[in-house]
This record gives C-alpha cells, sequence and structure tokens, in this order.
C-alpha cells in the first residue's frame, strides 16, 4: 500500500480498533471532550459507531460506508463522528446498545447510534447497508434524514431523546424491592436447569438451534447442578447435557483442529461452520470448563481439549511479558497475492490440496489407501466443499471444507482397517503437516490490546486447568499473567486497576496518554483470578492483593440504596446511566460472579460482612433469578452456593512434604463447588493465620499432613488419609 490519502485523528490512538479507521476519510474523534465541545459548539448531531477490531460486519461497514469518499463527505459536514472501541469502553456501550435494543428490539456490532450534542441517544441501529436495498433504507439515506429532521424538528428530537432516556433510566434500574432476603436456592436452581433442559438440543448438544454460542456458563451451572444433586435423575442428567454438549463441540468446527483454540461460534446447529473470530474470554473459560469436565469425568478427551486450547493461547495470544492478547480475526488474505480478506480463509482447505498435502499411502490400510483418504473420511472433508451454501451467503467458503470431526476413531479405523491407536497417530501426523502448511498462509490480523478482566479469565483457565490436571507449567503461566498485571494492569500508588495497555513497537507494553481505569468486570475477573491462582499456587500474595482489590470494588461501585455493583464508577459526566449488567452471555455478568467472589473472599478473611453483600445482591436480582433465571445460569449456579455454605479444606502440613502434596493433588483431583481450599504451613506470621486466627488451633496427627473441613470457622475432626478425605468432599 502507497501512502494513505487520508488520516484523522484516531491515529493517535492506541486501540488496534481505532487504528484501523485512521485513514477513514471520515474526520473521526475518539469519545472524548474535544468532540463533545465541537457538538456543542456547532450544533451538530453526534455520530457514535460502536465496535471491535475482530468483528466481521465492522469490517464489512467499514468497506463499504466509512472507506466512501462520497458517505464520508456527508458524515464530516452535518455530524461530530465519534469511534468507539467497545472492549476499551464496555460503559459506553453498554449504555447505548441498552438504547438500540429498547428501541429497535436487536443489537449487535457494529452500533451506530445518533445522538444530540448532550450525548442523548434518539435514533440507532446496527450494520447499515450504504445504499437502499430490499425495502430498507442504506446508510447515505439515514444520514441525509437524520440530517434534515435535525434542521427542521430539532425541538422534537431534543424532546424524544430526554424521554428515551428517562425510560430508559426506570426500565435499567436493578435494586431490592421491598424484601431484602435473597431468593430460595432450590427454586432457582430447579427452574434454571428445567430452562436450560427444555432448550436443550438432545442430538447435537448445546442450547439453541442456530447460532449456537459456546457458553460456559450454562455448563458450569449444570456442573454445579450435578453436584448438588449426583443421586437424582435430574442431577444425572444435568451431567449428560454437559458433557454431551462439550464432546460435539470439540468434534466440531467450531474448535480449529489444525490451529487449535476455539472460534466464536457457530452458525449452524451441528457447529460445524463457525464465524472464524478467536476470542481469549472463550478460550479463558473454555479451558477452565473442559478442565472440570476432566474432573468430573476422569475422561482424558476433555484433559486434551483443555490442554490443546491452552496451546493455542501460549503461542499465539501471548505476549513475551507475560500478558494476552485480545482476539485473531475472522477474515484474512486467502494467499499472499490476494487483494481481499475473506473470512475463515486462514482455517478452511480445498479436497485437492489436501490430496497433495498427504499422499503417502497407509501401511495396514486397504490397498491404495492414503493419509489423504483417512484424514478426509475422518473430517467430512467433500470435492466440492462441506459448508452448506445457505451458511455462505457471500460465497468465500465456496468449494471449501471446515473440519469437522464425522466420526469416531474407532469408525474411522474399522473402514480403513486400522487399530484406533495407529488412526490417532496417523491424523496427528496429519494435522502436524497441515499446520506447517498452514502456517505459510498469511495471518488474520491480531487484537493485540491487553485488557484486565480478559486476562483475568484467562489466568483462571490456566490455573484450574494446572490444578485439575496437575500440570504445575500451566500455573506457573498462570503467575506470569497475573505479575504482568500488577505491573502494568495495576496503579500501586492509587491501589486501583488500569482496563487496558497495548503491544508497542519492539514489543514492548505501552499504555494511552490518559490510562482508561478499570471497570467492575476487571476487579471481578482479576479477582476471580486471584483466588484460582492462590488455590492452584498457595502462594498468599495473590490472595493478599485479590482481598485488597476486592475492598476497593466495594468502595468504587458498590450501590448502598438498592444494592449490588454498578458496571462502572460514578463521576463521568458523559455517561449517562449508571448500569448493572443483568444478563450472563458470552461471559458472565460482573454481579453473577462476585457474588462467589464475596463467599471466597470472607472464607479468607472473616469479614462476614462480604457474605452479607453476596446476598443483597442476590435480593436485588431476586425478581430476575425466580423468573427468567436461564438469563442469569452464573448467578443461579451462585445461590446453591449461596445456601449450601462454603465449605474451607485446609491443609496443615509441610509445602515440600510428600504427604502435603498428596492430600493437595486430592482435593484438587475432586470437582467440588462449594469448597474453597487453604494451606496452614505453621507460619503464624504469614497473612492467612492474620486474617483467621482459627488456623492457629490446627495441627498435625501424628506428625503427617491432616486436613480438616470447616464451615463458618468451625472444623470438623483431623483426617490423615487422602481416601477418607475424597469421600468427605464427594458426599
Amino acid at each position: 500500500p502507497g501512502v494513505p490519502r487520508h488520516t484523522n485523528r484516531l491515529i493517535n490512538e492506541k486501540s488496534p480498533y481505532l487504528l484501523q479507521h485512521a485513514h477513514n476519510p471520515v474526520d473521526w474523534y475518539p469519545w472524548g471532550q474535544e468532540a463533545f465541545d465541537k457538538a456543542k459548539r456547532e450544533n451538530k448531531v453526534i455520530f457514535l459507531s460502536v465496535g471491535y477490531s475482530t468483528c466481521h460486519w465492522c469490517h464489512v461497514m467499514e468497506e463499504e460506508s466509512f472507506k466512501s469518499k462520497e458517505i464520508g463527505e456527508i458524515m464530516n459536514k452535518h455530524f461530530v463522528c465519534i469511534k468507539v472501541d467497545r472492549e476499551e469502553r464496555p460503559d459506553v456501550d453498554k449504555v447505548y446498545m441498552t438504547f438500540v435494543q429498547a428501541t429497535s428490539g436487536g443489537g449487535g456490532w457494529p452500533m451506530s447510534v445518533w445522538l444530540t450534542p448532550d450525548l442523548k441517544p434518539f435514533a440507532g441501529g446496527t450494520y447499515f447497508p450504504p445504499e437502499d436495498r430490499f425495502h430498507r433504507a442504506g446508510f447515505r439515506t439515514v444520514l441525509l434524514r437524520i440530517a434534515e429532521q435535525w434542521e427542521e424538528n430539532k425541538d422534537a428530537l431534543l424532546e424524544s431523546s430526554h424521554r428515551i432516556l428517562e425510560a430508559l433510566r426506570q426500565t435499567s434500574e436493578v435494586c431490592v424491592q421491598g424484601q431484602e432476603s435473597p431468593p430460595p436456592s432450590k427454586e432457582v436452581m430447579d427452574t434454571c436447569f428445567q430452562q436450560l433442559s427444555r432448550s436443550y438440543d438432545e442430538e447435537y448438544g448445546g442450547f439453541s438451534q442456530a447460532p449456537k454460542f459456546p457458553t460456559p456458563v450454562n455448563l458450569n451451572f449444570l456442573f454445579t447442578y450435578w453436584a448438588l444433586h449426583r443421586t437424582t435423575p435430574e442431577g444425572a442428567r444435568a451431567l449428560q447435557m454437559a458433557l454431551h454438549t462439550l464432546k460435539m463441540m470439540a468434534h466440531g468446527g467450531i474448535h480449529d483442529h489444525i490451529g487449535q483454540g476455539f472460534h466464536r461460534y457457530s452458525t449452524d446447529q451441528h457447529w460445524h461452520v463457525p464465524h472464524f473470530e478467536k476470542m481469549l474470554y472463550d478460550q479463558g473459560q473454555l479451558a477452565a470448563v473442559y478442565s472440570r469436565a476432566f474432573q468430573i469425568s476422569g475422561d482424558e478427551f476433555f484433559a486434551s481439549v483443555a490442554r490443546d486450547i491452552l496451546l493455542y493461547v501460549s503461542r499465539d495470544l501471548s505476549d513475551q511479558a507475560g500478558g494476552f492478547y485480545s482476539a485473531e480475526d475472522a477474515d484474512s488474505y486467502p494467499t499472499t497475492t490476494s487483494k481481499e480478506k475473506r473470512e475463515g480463509a486462514f482455517c478452511v482447505w480445498e479436497a485437492k490440496e489436501l490430496q497433495v498435502l498427504l499422499p503417502d499411502p497407509v501401511k495396514g490400510a486397504t490397498e491404495g489407501t492414503t493419509l489423504g483418504d483417512v484424514f478426509m473420511h475422518h473430517y467430512g472433508v467433500k470435492e466440492n466443499g462441506n459448508v452448506d451454501p445457505m451458511q455462505d451467503p457471500h460465497e468465500e467458503l465456496k468449494g471449501k471444507n471446515v473440519l469437522i470431526a464425522q466420526c469416531s476413531l474407532e469408525l474411522t479405523a474399522a473402514r480403513f482397517g486400522l487399530e484406533p491407536g495407529q488412526l490417532d497417530a496417523l491424523l496427528q501426523e496429519c494435522r502436524h503437516r497441515l499446520c506447517t502448511a498452514r502456517a505459510q498462509r498469511p495471518r488474520p490480523h491480531l487484537d493485540s490490546k491487553m485488557l484486565a478482566a480478559w486476562n483475568g479469565l484467562m489466568i483462571s483457565g490456566f490455573a484450574q486447568a494446572g490444578a485439575a490436571l496437575a500440570e504445575q507449567g500451566y500455573v506457573h503461566r498462570a503467575a506470569q499473567a497475573a505479575a504482568f498485571l500488577r505491573t502494568h494492569l495495576f496503579d500501586p500508588d492509587t491501589g486501583r486497576l488500569l482496563r487496558s495497555c497495548y503491544r508497542g513497537k519492539d514489543n514492548s507494553v505501552e499504555q494511552s496518554a490518559v490510562p482508561i481505569q478499570g471497570f467492575l468486570e476487571d476487579y471481578v475477573f482479576v479477582i476471580q483470578a486471584l483466588f484460582d491462582l492462590y488455590e492452584a499456587s498457595l502462594e498468599q500474595d495473590w490472595l493478599e492483593w485479590a482481598l485488597h482489590l476486592q475492598h476497593m470494588q466495594d468502595k468504587l461501585f458498590w450501590d448502598p440504596k438498592g444494592f449490588a455493583y454498578f458496571s462502572s464508577e460514578a463521576g463521568d459526566p458523559s455517561l449517562l446511566l449508571r448500569l448493572k449488567g443483568d444478563q450472563d452471555g458470552a461471559e458472565p455478568t460482573a454481579n453473577s460472579v462476585t457474588v462467589t467472589n464475596l463467599l471466597r473472599a470472607a472464607c479468607y478473611s472473616g469479614h462476614m460482612d462480604w457474605v452479607e453483600k453476596a446476598g443483597q445482591i442476590l435480593a436485588a436480582f431476586s425478581e430476575r433469578l425466580q423468573k427468567i433465571p436461564i438469563a442469569l445460569p452464573e448467578m443461579a449456579r451462585a445461590t446453591g452456593i449461596f445456601h449450601h455454605t462454603l465449605k474451607q479444606v485446609v491443609i496443615c502440613g509441610d509445602p515440600q512434604g510428600e504427604d502435603t502434596k498428596e492430600m493437595l493433588r486430592c482435593v484438587r483431583s475432586v470437582f467440588s463447588p462449594n469448597k474453597v481450599l487453604m494451606l496452614a504451613d505453621g507460619d503464624s506470621a504469614g497473612f492467612l493465620y492474620r486474617q483467621l486466627p482459627f488456623l492457629s488451633s490446627l495441627e498435625r496427627k501424628d506428625g503427617k499432613a491432616t486436613a480438616y473441613l470447616c464451615s463458618n470457622f468451625t472444623c470438623s475432626l483431623p483426617v490423615t488419609s487422602a481416601q477418607e478425605l475424597r469421600g468427605m468432599l464427594s458426599p
């Protein structure tokens, strides 16, 4: 590419998404006072465009509209245009997405919203085609109509925006209504289970027809429901639903069989054709879920999928300083000489390409069988491509194959007269060759922004996998990332988290000129990560930092009147609403996770006011939890933990002793959702002993590592056998 014709203010930003638009002919501003002042001074409507760097339809709208000189001139003449990276500013995104969903019945990205100069929304939508088509107004038409309306009916638009804002303020409020007690756990969990059971796809797993998202929050709920109802038919069904879904996802095209990790979601019912972007938050949550599936089932298949995810993240989403990048794009150039990017180009295959790469005859198989024949049969490859045209409206995948494991190893082995073990080794060799070949293709865009919240989710993934799979290397990687957060996304002077940092030139880590302060989700996911890391490593520094951050979260976000936490802190005049997320989606909402965080914090500190806060959050969301708990499966799960009380599993012993290690292996190998683990190593000056004086009264029995099961700081009789401890942990 030659010298760009246009350069706007976004060139000075750090966000990869904003930088993608720095050479549009649109006079973009970042979200901030300069843009707001211009809108007021010139009495212009603000056009707000919100997206993220790996969003397919954001790329489409940029290509069609924001790169158009003619449309750019209309935008510059009539509007003050603002670009926002929703991953940097989830607070701004949430306010205006609430408006778009309320007024249009749908939402998504790119989000397009028109605001008055005082930032009140009055019109909005998502993607607009550039010109009118199929009875739908094009972007150019919409721009001109809104400019005309502002010119001729300004007072009506201002009045309308005021009314809309007041309505949003009332409908989005979450607070305690009269009663101040949490909803009954049994009813909430049973209703959530029934709602998930009704929406479950018996054949392919998952909880909708299409599109299908991984939604780890649903699977975590089902695991906890099973753990609390192990001996009932409902408990057995909950476990079957979760494990079947995880197996079908791992076999599907949503799972990258060559380059590891999981794509964003499946466009069809069968987990076959995905939207190909890969998000850090999915990898972190899925690594933890597959590790739990292994803990529960003992099936090595689930452990291998967890390792696969962590291999992908270690190789492709890791910064050398220790942090994790946000995402990889869906679109890339098919070849080094291509002029246009295509969705999935990095990941899909033509049949003839596979035959050329895998020509070797297979020993012991039916005569004339090549590696390519075996591989193509196992992964559903067809000569003319295996993508249904209905899943490929732009014909980007015509003639291509998305790999999907359609047979078991046993069936494919029988088909070619091979042993399953031999077949497994052959498929591994094929995947290795294809990985080498794929590395020659142009890679998709990498969003090298590093977010505190998503790094927290990924630290939890590494820490939980490290504990469940007894892989110390994963625990070490989690600790490396936590140290990165403390260095780059924490301000020791204020004691506060920052939202984001960025890979700079020469692989340095850079910060914005004015750093973005952490939001509620940053605190919540980092605190969860530090608790998970403590339980995996038993290094008390992580515990101490987690409790400090919990105090800071209370100070910045707690709503003392209506209870629960606001998503953003007070005092930002550009934010029209302080909201509380009320839906667990691709990521759990922060208030859902914080219930369990607060209960864990109370167990590690003795501060029982945190238990009270957890109950107050459940009370604030009581109506929603009782009517549609399927909207909040993580919070529904937390009601069970709240009502069953967390058990403190205390191991007294020398951290280096084999008997202590055996006890710890035992605790970590059992899935028990209502336990916290702590090591009493006899160091009475240590952080834990200062927090929990009762630990001083616990001692080793007969000089051996000894376990105590405590509830509300009252402990059971001591246990010195790992087998006996296992029985206590899994009733």
